[in-house]
């Protein structure tokens, strides 16, 4: 099974761009296979953008994202 996250565009350089995955974690990725600006979201797979998502889907995601983090370390504990 392949992933894909939800990650804003803070900047972009070219056919590069620094995308926040929420609380601060940045990442360079490649977009050339989107078109993208700033502020946009994308879904990153493997250090590429591979497509632009509404904001609300990728709040929503991001949450979702948290709740099986944040679980998962419960179980841990």
């Amino acid at each position: 099974m392949c992933l894909a996250i939800p990650a804003r565009v803070m900047r972009l350089d070219g056919g590069k761009a620094q995308v926040d995955f929420g609380e601060g974690v940045l990442r360079d990725v490649n977009v050339t296979l989107v078109d993208a600006k700033v502020g946009d979201y994308v879904l990153v797979h493997a250090g590429y953008a591979i497509q632009t998502v509404d904001e609300e889907d990728a709040l929503e995601t991001l949450a979702l994202w948290k709740e099986i983090l944040a679980a998962e370390k419960e179980q841990g504990s």
